[in-house]
């Protein structure tokens, strides 16, 4: 049947899509949630919570009311000619929306247990930013970032019926 294989085909383009931005966006945030005390910290747990306290109802129709015909930003994505209500676009946000909690909160409890003395180290012996991240961060946390994606794999593949 075509329209099952046009379905399996959306899923899969969402999935290749949103499943690889997660991982930046949940280390990042992980990372600063448990290397860092800054105002916002709380607010920023909180948006990372959002997906698993809204509903999946009450967030299509906030992404209606910004990106709706009549929304907040409607009239420019008209204007420029820009569909992303009931578009591919559209599907990945909400696919985004829903996936991202679960890869920042595998990586928090494992970043906070992890502690900074070893980055701290490695920053006194002259290690820069992204070659701590690269040899000492990522290898740390490598399989709690490979179950958090792997998570976020299965709910993005889990939204097929959503969709």
């Amino acid at each position: 049947n075509r329209d099952a294989w046009d379905a399996i085909r959306l899923t899969l383009i969402t999935a290749a899509i949103a499943v690889p931005l997660n991982p930046v966006f949940g280390v990042a945030a992980a990372w600063s949630i448990a290397k860092f005390e800054f105002r916002g910290k709380r607010l920023l747990i909180t948006f990372i919570d959002l997906p698993f306290s809204v509903s999946p109802v009450i967030s299509g129709l906030i992404y209606v009311l910004l990106f709706g015909a009549q929304g907040w930003f409607g009239p420019w994505l008209q204007e420029h000619d820009i569909q992303i209500i009931f578009a591919v676009p559209g599907i990945v946000l909400a696919t985004i929306f829903v996936t991202f909690p679960f890869v920042a909160r595998e990586l928090i409890p494992l970043m906070e247990a992890q502690g900074s003395e070893e980055e701290e180290a490695a920053v006194v012996l002259g290690a820069s930013g992204w070659q701590v991240f690269w040899h000492i961060t990522l290898p740390n946390i490598k399989w709690g970032l490979l179950y958090g994606v792997i998570l976020c794999n299965a709910r993005a593949m889990g939204e097929f019926g959503a969709v």
